[in-house]
């Protein structure tokens, strides 16, 4: 399985997670702005995702609608990846 597949998978569990236990809606996903620039995601499950600077690369955080900053900070898998231009 690739790092994107885990990567989506992990995120894609905390936000079930999150609405199994969390009255509140999620309305955004922030990542490290080298990690929204590697993944290349506007957006998953219809959330956008906002680069943040407070978060740690290979982190995310879930942004609910009842003002916590994160129900859950999960690790995400990150790998070095490199540009090549064709």
């Amino acid at each position: 399985m690739s790092s994107e597949a885990k990567n989506l998978e992990a995120i894609h569990n905390a936000i079930k997670v999150h609405n199994e236990a969390c009255p509140y809606p999620l309305f955004e996903i922030r990542m490290n702005p080298y990690e929204v620039d590697r993944l290349d995601w506007p957006e998953i499950a219809g959330l956008p995702i906002v680069a943040d600077e407070k978060i740690g690369t290979g982190r995310f955080e879930l942004v609910c609608s009842k003002g916590k900053e994160i129900d859950e900070e999960i690790e995400a898998i990150a790998i070095e990846s490199e540009l090549v231009n064709v």
